[in-house]
């Protein structure tokens, strides 16, 4: 394994423990205490963080495979998930410190998400643009 394959791999582990416990808090702690609309979109980012951890860890697979560097996607990727899922948990949890700052990270969450398309679009590219055997 080489360093930048245990980056992939350690921050995929990490999207992805996170990403449990983010949703088994958003499953007991949160439901009945937020709108079903506000869990709606949590889970959502829940969903993304997840998604995003375990193609984290395909990339760290499939890295080897590769004649380009992967790393300006996995820094697209990462900002992506934290701007976007993490907007979405601080909106939702703002109803239960009753902090508006919906007005604040509104505009984040499309961010976040054009950062992890950028991201995997990247490497969509330069898998096209790759010569094959």
């Amino acid at each position: 394994m080489n360093k930048q394959q245990k980056k992939f791999i350690l921050t995929g582990l990490i999207l992805i423990i996170t990403g449990i416990i983010l949703g088994a808090f958003g499953a007991h702690g949160l439901k009945g205490k937020v709108s079903i609309e506000k869990l709606t979109a949590y889970e959502t980012g829940v969903r993304y963080q997840l998604f995003n951890g375990v193609g984290m860890l395909a990339l760290a697979g499939a890295s080897s495979l590769f004649r380009f560097s992967i790393k300006p996607s996995f820094w697209f990727i990462l900002l992506g998930v934290l701007l976007f899922s993490g907007s979405i948990y601080g909106m939702t949890v703002q109803e239960l410190m009753h902090v508006p700052v919906s007005k604040i990270l509104g505009p984040i969450t499309p961010l976040g998400g054009l950062s992890m398309i950028v991201g995997w679009f990247l490497i969509l590219v330069q898998v096209l643009r790759q010569k094959t055997e």
